[in-house]
Parts: C-alpha cells; sequence; structure tokens
C-alpha cells in the first residue's frame, strides 16, 4: 500500500514538473516570433495617431545612453490592390535604422528587404496568398489607397484618396496574425501617402543596449517628450498573448495540482491502514506511557517523509526526462522541429512546494485519525 501511494505521488510530480517545462518550452518558442519585430521599447502618443518631434527632441533622444539604436515609424491602415481584389492592411513605415532595432529580415522566407527611398514593400505571406500575387512584377504593381484627411466632398472618387504604385519585392512570415496584416514599406512612402510633415511620426521604436535599466530609460524619455507619450515594452506590446499562455500555464497547474491531490488520497489511506494493522503495537506504546500526541507525530512524520521522498524523487525523473527532451529531440512536432520545452527553477521550486505542502496536510488529515479510544480498542 505504501509503494502504491509513493508511486502514485512521484507520478503526479514528474508529470506536474514536465508539463511546467513543455509550456515554458511553448511559451518561449511562441514569443521568440515577436522579438523579430517587436522592439524593446515602442513610444506611442498618447493622444491621437501622430506627433511631432522636434529637433531639440531628437539631440535628447540621442544623449540617452541606454539607447542603442532607434527607428522613426509611420503606421496606417491601408487598402492594397491587385488586379480586381482589395483587402485591408496595415502600411509600416520604416527609416534605415529599423534593422538595427529588430530582426525582421531574418522573418523574410522569399525575396528581399526594402531598398531605400524607393516604392518597394515586404509583405506578409497571408497577403500574398489572399491577394495572389507574387515578386517582382514590375508589369501588374500592387495598389495603395489610403483615406484623404479633411472634411468636405469630392468631385470624383479618387479624391477621396491617396494613392501610390508599389513593387513588392519581399515576402515574410512570422505568424499568422502579422502574415494577413502587414506590409513594410519606407517611411517616405508612408509620409506621402498621409501627407504627414517630415518630422511627424506615429511610433519611435527603440533597441536598448545590453544591461541597461528599462526603469531609468522610461525615466529619462517621460522627461524628453514632457509626458506626452506612452511606453511600451514587449511584453506590454504582446499583453494579450502572454495573458493567454499565463492562463493556460495556470489551468494546467491546478489541473494537475487535483491530480495530485488525489493521488495524496493514496498517502492517506496507506497511513490509516497502517495504523489500523499497527494498532496492538500502539496499544503496547500507549501503556508504556507514550502519549496519543506522540503516535500522532510519528505517523504524521512518516507520512510527510513518504511525500517529500516521492516528490523529490519524481522532479528528479521529470529533469532526466526534459533534459533528454533538450538534448535527443526524442519527441518531434514536426519532422524538422522538436517538441520545445524549457528548464526553469522556479518549476521545480514550484512542484516541490506543491507536493510538500499538500503531503504535509495529507498526513496531518491521516494522523488525525489516532485517538485514545482507538488506541484502546
Amino acid at each position: 500500500m505504501t509503494g502504491i501511494a509513493s508511486g502514485g505521488v512521484i507520478i503526479a510530480s514528474a508529470a506536474l514538473f514536465i508539463v511546467l517545462s513543455v509550456f515554458a518550452g511553448l511559451k518561449g518558442f511562441s514569443l521568440q516570433f515577436s522579438s523579430f519585430v517587436d522592439p524593446d521599447l515602442k513610444l506611442t502618443p498618447i493622444e491621437g495617431k501622430s506627433f511631432l518631434l522636434s529637433e531639440d527632441e531628437i539631440s535628447k533622444l540621442n544623449a540617452i545612453d541606454g539607447i542603442a539604436s532607434y527607428s522613426k515609424i509611420i503606421e496606417e491602415r491601408i487598402i492594397i490592390r491587385s488586379d480586381n481584389k482589395n483587402l485591408p492592411a496595415i502600411l509600416k513605415g520604416v527609416d534605415s535604422s529599423y534593422l538595427k532595432v529588430t530582426n525582421v529580415d531574418s522573418m523574410i522566407s522569399r525575396g528581399n528587404w526594402i531598398s531605400p527611398e524607393s516604392n518597394d514593400v515586404v509583405s506578409g505571406a497571408g497577403i500574398s496568398y489572399n491577394l495572389s500575387f507574387g515578386l517582382f512584377n514590375y508589369v501588374k504593381p500592387l495598389s495603395i489607397y489610403v483615406p484623404k484627411p479633411g472634411k468636405g466632398q469630392s468631385n470624383s472618387p479618387k479624391g477621396y484618396y491617396n494613392a501610390a504604385y508599389v513593387n513588392n519585392v519581399g515576402l515574410f512570415s512570422i505568424n499568422e496574425e502579422l502574415n494577413n496584416e502587414y506590409v513594410f514599406a519606407n517611411i517616405s512612402l508612408a509620409r506621402n501617402l498621409l501627407n504627414y510633415k517630415d518630422n511627424q511620426l506615429s511610433s519611435i521604436e527603440l533597441k536598448l543596449g545590453p544591461n541597461v535599466d528599462e526603469d531609468s530609460v522610461r525615466v529619462e524619455l517621460n522627461e524628453v517628450f514632457n509626458n506626452r507619450i506612452t511606453i511600451k515594452n514587449r511584453e506590454q506590446l504582446n499583453d494579450a498573448l502572454f495573458k493567454m499562455l499565463n492562463t493556460e500555464n495556470l489551468v494546467i497547474y491546478l489541473i494537475f495540482t487535483l491530480v495530485i491531490i488525489i493521488a495524496l488520497f493514496n498517502v492517506i489511506g496507506a497511513i490509516i491502514m497502517m495504523i489500523l494493522d499497527k494498532k496492538k503495537s500502539l496499544n503496547t506504546l500507549f501503556n508504556l506511557g507514550t502519549e496519543p500526541k506522540a503516535i500522532k507525530s510519528i505517523f504524521f512524520w512518516q507520512g510527510s517523509l513518504m511525500t517529500i521522498v516521492s516528490g523529490l524523487t519524481g522532479v528528479t525523473i521529470g529533469l532526466i526526462v526534459v533534459f533528454l527532451q533538450q538534448s535527443f529531440d526524442l519527441i518531434m512536432l514536426t519532422p524538422d522541429l522538436a517538441y520545445p520545452v524549457r528548464l526553469n527553477f522556479i518549476n521545480v521550486l514550484i512542484v516541490l512546494a506543491t507536493i510538500f505542502a499538500l503531503g504535509i496536510i495529507a498526513s496531518r488529515i491521516a494522523s488525525q485519525r489516532i485517538t485514545r479510544q482507538l488506541i484502546q480498542s
């Protein structure tokens, strides 16, 4: 009975650790793609879609030590047209420093990045598929339309839109959302389409230097822009994704904690069976002067040690399994992609703390079955 109870705790603790490691791996795998397109910090206006960047602010921005590089961005919703097909998208106009801030060019699956001061664009693979266009088709260029700002009526439909012909020179593949929405272009093209001033921007994206304190950079940025911007880091830019992953992780943890609780019922049952089996011996101890409280502590420590040893054994097995998966790719998602797992020390602490806490509670419950009447009966 004791062996069965210990085996259940070992399996449950190993399973909990392996599942937490798998979710840590999946989280890292999912978020690695955001690191290719999302900056360390992004500055956006608190009010409106754009703001003006003065020469004085540029000088102060260049003087902040923690900023390794920054890129000026103009971003707006557009209609992209190919032949007779139209599709809403987001045009992101970037300057020449953009590839110093992000690594989006490494995610280009076909073609190449845009040339400076050109009408080249790089589209998401989903947009290309939906509009049935490819690369370097200079005979049939794409059309981009943006509503003109202002009021009043126009004599023709063309008066409501600014338009530009562009050539698609690259396709990127990051994730479904970005692939179906984004088109990258030069900032000059975006500025002309939106009739923006030379110093008018939608956002500024920053890359921080190594070992830089993000909070101190935030303070300096707020001083430069007089608190008229919103500053978001990579996690805040992907808050919906982070919330989803954290919620899934919590739900899985609670489910497997329930499995551990069920396994600990075996521990309670094993202790109670031992109490009943050793009733005569307990009666002898009682007659020799041992208090019921001391007898309770014996079984309490026995149950606690059983749980602790089983928990340590289970976590050790889990560590071995995760290490083997990382080293030898035992389980594959696809022929080229191993199931992602990650060893996190915090997961070891979470599993051990859960096992120890629940095991102590289970041992306490079982040891409370010992009463003076039970011993003397």
